[in-house]
């Protein structure tokens, strides 16, 4: 018959393992959630970082067009979707470059908005806000002017 000291001592053992690996399962998922956080702080920290060196070494051109947008931006808040630009354009029977004119930039540029490829500055959605007030004879009109 075993010696009922080696026994116990086996099964003490075993069960000690069992409550030492439920103990480091959980500071294992413990460690995993922290290196997700860090991992996310960095990445935010080096964002703010790149951001803050962008406006530390802002050029005259950056702050000329910022203070533009400034002004513009003083009016009523635009949004832009790129379907509800095309739809419009086919409404009026226009092509690219005809729309282009009357907003002020080029028929591919028009494309590229249409397409979601692109999205128009704050000076130009004001701009695709008057064209979009104009009737076809109006745009008509216009387009004979230039």
């Amino acid at each position: 018959m075993p010696n009922i000291a080696s026994i116990l001592k086996a099964e003490i053992s075993r069960v000690a393992r069992k409550e030492v690996r439920a103990e480091i399962e959980t500071l294992k998922k413990a460690s995993v959630h922290h290196r997700a956080l860090i991992a996310a702080l960095r990445r935010q920290v080096n964002g703010l970082e790149k951001e803050l060196r962008n406006v530390a070494n802002g050029s005259g051109k950056r702050a000329a067009v910022r203070d533009a947008d400034e002004t513009v931006e003083a009016g009523p808040k635009r949004r832009f979707s790129p379907g509800r630009l095309a739809s419009h354009r086919s409404k009026l029977g226009l092509s690219a470059a005809s729309y282009g004119k009357l907003v002020g930039v080029s028929g591919q540029t028009i494309y590229h908005w249409e397409q979601g490829k692109a999205r128009p500055r704050a000076a130009q959605l004001e701009r695709l806000a008057s064209v979009r007030e104009f009737g076809r004879q109006q745009v008509a009109e216009r387009l004979q002017a230039d």
